[in-house]
């Protein structure tokens, strides 16, 4: 693991990283539920207003010796306190997400957290995993970034 992995609140000048890392086809189908068209922007910008607006959601900006690599955040669905991260492609394999979602699991009180993730994804399984993170389920769900439904394992963290 690096050392050099830190987490800060995400800024509007982190955002153009972000939109770029978006544009990762090979990240995009690993991922598998993200956004209908990565390349709008007027949508993404839309997204992050709705993000910045709301206090509840915790948004982070994952650093890697003080270079941007990422992001990490934490929000409220259906109820349940879920977490999601994403890493430039160039770092995976590092132990940079793990580092990270560790970081953001450390910070956040709320218990028990969740997390979904593609079925096929076995690196995102293996961080969540290894950040304690425990499959307790499965689902199906459609994946804009294959164009079909897919099985999605979901997994919780207790404590």
């Amino acid at each position: 693991m690096h050392a050099g992995v830190a987490l800060r609140e995400t800024i509007e000048d982190d955002l153009a990283f972000f939109f770029e890392l978006q544009q990762d086809e090979i990240a995009n189908r690993m991922a598998a539920f993200t956004v209908e068209d990565p390349a709008d922007r007027v949508a993404f910008d839309a997204h992050w207003a709705r993000l910045f607006a709301n206090d509840a959601i915790t948004k982070q900006t994952i650093l890697l010796d003080g270079e941007l690599v990422g992001n990490a955040a934490s929000w409220v669905q259906e109820g349940d306190r879920e977490v999601t991260y994403w890493v430039a492609r160039e770092h995976w394999g590092k132990g940079i997400a793990t580092r990270a979602l560790a970081a953001l699991v450390a910070n956040e009180p709320a218990r028990p957290l969740y997390a979904r993730v593609a079925k096929d994804n076995l690196g995102s399984i293996r961080v969540l995993e290894k950040c304690g993170f425990k499959i307790v389920g499965e689902e199906r769900g459609f994946a804009n970034a294959r164009g079909a439904e897919i099985e999605e394992l979901v997994l919780r963290l207790e404590h």
